[in-house]
């Protein structure tokens, strides 16, 4: 996800080369739903004053872990991006595959 100044948010190629370095991650593994968003909640605070803190524009990205299972916190996650303001889905990256033989 990128968290950081709403008007930046959508303009995920702006993100600067400093901010991928100090990735930021969130491992929900083993949390119930209620325990998720308390995380996400207490987290999006230390993620939203670390863009400020960084260069412009002001957006930090973040990696939210949440396992396979029953897909039960990664629903839970896509709702409370859609519900914060300050948080959008990063681009999808294409990961590069070898050729094995």
């Amino acid at each position: 996800i990128h968290v950081g100044e709403v008007q930046n948010l959508y303009k995920s190629s702006k993100v600067s080369k400093n901010s991928q370095s100090a990735l930021l991650t969130l491992d929900l593994h083993g949390c119930t739903r209620q325990d998720a968003l308390i995380k996400l909640d207490e987290s999006l605070v230390v993620w939203i004053d670390a863009a400020m803190q960084g260069s412009y524009p002001f957006v930090q990205p973040v990696m939210i872990v949440c396992g396979c299972g029953s897909q039960i916190l990664s629903e839970t996650v896509h709702t409370w991006i859609r519900s914060n303001n300050k948080v959008s889905n990063a681009p999808k990256v294409q990961l590069s595959r070898r050729r094995i033989m």
